[in-house]
């Protein structure tokens, strides 16, 4: 796991307790893309079950994580695919 992602990792897994956390580096995919970096990190593919969620629209809970990497976006992450779920919705 690389620096981005293992940030990405601590931050929502401290935030949010989740029950699955999953990052996938989409990088690769978007090589030579706007936004792309040299060695990747720069888009991933998170999904996350978490109970915080619960009552939150999918807006809202995407604003919490966005929030939450507010440093990483700034530090050249570029873009994330959310699949944000509760425990209940994760089934």
């Amino acid at each position: 796991m690389g620096a981005m992602a293992a940030a990405i990792d601590r931050k929502l897994s401290a935030a949010l307790a989740p029950a699955r956390l999953v990052i996938i580096d989409d990088s690769a995919k978007h090589a030579g893309h706007a936004g792309a970096r040299e060695g990747g990190e720069s888009h991933f593919t998170v999904d996350i079950v978490s109970a915080a969620f619960a009552g939150k629209s999918r807006v809202a809970r995407q604003r919490m994580v966005y929030g939450l990497l507010k440093e990483e976006f700034d530090a050249g992450l570029h873009a994330l695919a959310l699949i944000t779920r509760t425990p209940d919705e994760a089934g």
